[in-house]
């Protein structure tokens, strides 16, 4: 799950959701019962009951499955539970299999949203394309587009798409599109800096939008060895949104790098539906040597040999990150870790590479993960000669 991105929603609620991990699941019919949730259900799943049920009077109403289709896809965010993404589709089914040509553009950019999740990447970019030469001063287009082009590490045409955010979308979405690009590309320090300087001037910006920055400005600290700071930045991401899936990921893994099992336990209790978020949780488990640790092992075990069995291979790197942290299988974590990398490049696909090449001795991932070290011009110390986690 853990960078498996759906780029931020400015139309719904502007935050950053590091994809789903699973492949949607789509129900049968409207009438399927998926999950009794309690009665003290939360505004928001009451908004979606009414949008469910004004759609179902009219589902061939283009706003309003939009509009529900986009508050499935922040719930998809902020729970880590790929089944909103299915719900999701499932609202725009009426122009789902449209030609590209013909599809509304709202639907496009949706469509390109959700391909993410399936890392349909080459699919969503082109629904994008169409999009932005109908609406060319579409934000969430540009937007969606330079997430995708970042996580294929193509940086020169994110940059360019980031910038074309200029005037059409908030000015921290910029920035912070922006510093997320520079981060990994040779540019990390000063785009922490104009990123932390811009934050601190939007105090007022919406909660999801502060968590999102700030997440970003602690992993940046991160990788610049400035630990202090990124505590720091993720604690404070978490005041502005507690619940969301990706933040309390990225957390988790910083808690563990840094000795910390008991508050990943503290932190991630109450959070183990989702896969990575159980992964985490296990690895800490198993770091304290407690006999809970066994079971989460199998239930993890036992939920990516269900993915495999779908045909999802989307999760690779938590999986890969399971053979080698909670299985004692190297050779199986580098080979999963290449196949992830032939397919995403984020710095956490870079680094379980690195971890697995070193762990297995594999010298074609040692190989990939030195050029792209060499091509990217990321700075990480982790990834550093001699640094945890180095190739």
């Amino acid at each position: 799950m853990r960078a498996r991105f759906l780029a931020p929603l400015l139309l719904a609620v502007p935050a950053a959701f590091h994809g789903a991990g699973a492949a949607p699941y789509i129900p049968a019919s409207g009438a399927q019962v998926l999950e009794r949730l309690p009665a003290s259900v939360d505004q928001l799943q009451r908004e979606l009951g009414r949008l469910r049920a004004e759609l179902a009077a009219n589902p061939n109403d283009l706003g309003r499955a939009t509009q529900l289709a986009r508050r499935y896809i922040e719930q998809a965010r902020r729970d880590g539970d790929p089944r909103y993404l299915g719900y999701a589709q499932a609202a725009l089914r009426p122009w789902w299999g449209q030609p590209r040509a013909t599809a509304p553009a709202e639907v496009l950019v949706l469509r390109a949203t959700l391909a993410q999740s399936t890392h349909d990447f080459d699919g969503a970019l082109a629904d994008l394309g169409e999009a932005l030469r109908r609406e060319p001063g579409n934000a969430q287009a540009w937007l969606t587009r330079a997430t995708i082009e970042q996580v294929v590490g193509k940086y020169d045409t994110a940059r360019t798409s980031c910038a074309r955010l200029f005037g059409r979308a908030p000015d921290l979405v910029l920035q912070t599109c922006l510093a997320s690009v520079g981060s990994v590309s040779g540019q990390a320090r000063p785009s922490y800096e104009k990123l932390k300087r811009t934050l601190a001037a939007r105090a007022d910006a919406p909660a999801p939008l502060r968590a999102w920055s700030g997440t970003l400005l602690a992993e940046m600290a991160e990788r610049l060895g400035e630990h202090g700071a990124a505590d720091a930045h993720f604690r404070e991401a978490l005041r502005a949104d507690p619940e969301d899936s990706y933040l309390l990921a990225a957390y988790a893994d910083f808690l563990l790098d840094r000795g910390r099992p008991q508050d990943v336990l503290r932190l991630l209790e109450t959070r183990t539906a989702a896969d990575a978020l159980l992964l985490r949780h296990a690895i800490a488990l198993q770091a304290l040597g407690s006999p809970r640790a066994a079971q989460q092992v199998a239930a993890l075990r036992a939920r990516f040999e269900a993915a495999r069995r779908r045909g999802d291979t989307v999760h690779r790197r938590e999986e890969a990150r399971f053979a080698l942290a909670l299985d004692g299988n190297p050779g199986e974590a580098v080979r999963l870790a290449k196949l992830n990398w032939a397919v995403q490049k984020e710095p956490a696909d870079l680094r379980i590479l690195a971890q697995a090449a070193a762990a297995s001795g594999d010298a074609d991932a040692g190989r990939l993960v030195r050029d792209w070290l060499r091509h990217s011009r990321i700075e990480d110390r982790r990834l550093s000669r001699g640094g945890k986690g180095a190739a």
